[in-house]
């Protein structure tokens, strides 16, 4: 049987303009592009590579929550 994971990804927008999507549960998995619908074409692209060399990792992080700080 083939189960779906859910995954959060944080996306961002840098000083270029572009989208900056991370999954913060995958180490080292993000990736970026210039419109959202290639963004997340790309993300999902990402996760499952990512997924594919999870067993090489040392444990999934999970997401503990979001916040901004001004300094």
């Amino acid at each position: 049987m083939n189960s779906k994971r859910k995954f959060t990804v944080v996306i961002e927008r840098d000083e270029e303009g572009y989208l900056v999507a991370t999954v913060p549960s995958l180490r080292g998995c993000h990736t970026q592009a210039r419109s959202l619908d290639t963004l997340m074409k790309r993300v999902r692209e990402a996760i499952a590579l990512c997924l594919e060399d999870q067993q090489s990792l040392p444990g999934a992080l999970e997401l503990a929550g979001i916040q901004q700080v001004s300094v």
